[in-house]
């Protein structure tokens, strides 16, 4: 992906929507927001903290409310960013110029600068290793080899979750049997379940 150094340059390189984004952006400026290009996007902030930000894709472009979940949603224009996995994002989505209404657009922009001036933000939380529920069968291999179990300690979080969660999702046991016998190698080389399909 090109990196991105100014909002003119990201709206050029989305050409397609290109006039729509220049719309969005003049609206947006018109409050008291600050700009800035952050994960490659234009993106927008009051009091240093992030607001919404401006994204567009093949088919469609639009507006991330970085705490959208707070909005009232009046006119039902929002959509989850992706559901079950974004708590507080949401993304209102248009596919044409046509489809902007100036109006209600900025009386969403004005609600979120003002949700972000009352504090209502969801934090993002860092789970710890307390909080993994390891399933029983898991245990149980753990149990019976310390080193196993050791190698699992020493794994992040985030790799103990992965693996509770491949064992934990399994219907059959006998499933449950294949996976584990499968993973404990991973556990012991400290790799993830997922490593592989990682920085590819």
């Amino acid at each position: 992906m090109k990196k991105i150094y100014s909002v003119e340059e990201y709206i050029e390189e989305h050409s397609n929507f290109s006039e729509a984004l220049t719309l969005l952006r003049t609206l947006i400026l018109t409050t008291e927001v600050d700009e800035a290009i952050k994960w490659n996007a234009p993106t927008y902030m009051v009091n240093g903290k992030n607001v919404l930000g401006l994204g567009a894709f093949k088919n469609h472009f639009g507006i991330w409310f970085f705490n959208g979940v707070f909005l009232k949603d009046t006119h039902n224009l929002l959509v989850y960013a992706q559901e079950n996995k974004t708590k507080a994002l949401r993304q209102m989505r248009f596919d044409s110029i046509e489809a902007i209404d100036k109006n209600k657009v900025l009386a969403y922009v004005k609600e979120a600068i003002e949700n972000q001036k009352l504090g209502k933000e969801i934090k993002a939380t860092r789970t710890t290793k307390k909080d993994i529920t390891i399933p029983l069968e898991l245990k149980a291999k753990l149990d019976a080899s310390p080193v196993l179990n050791d190698a699992f300690k020493n794994l992040t979080p985030s790799k103990q979750r992965e693996y509770c969660e491949h064992i934990d999702t399994a219907k059959r046991e006998a499933t449950k049997q294949t996976r584990l016998e499968k993973i404990k190698p991973m556990i012991l080389n400290n790799k993830g379940l997922h490593d592989k399909y990682k920085n590819c």
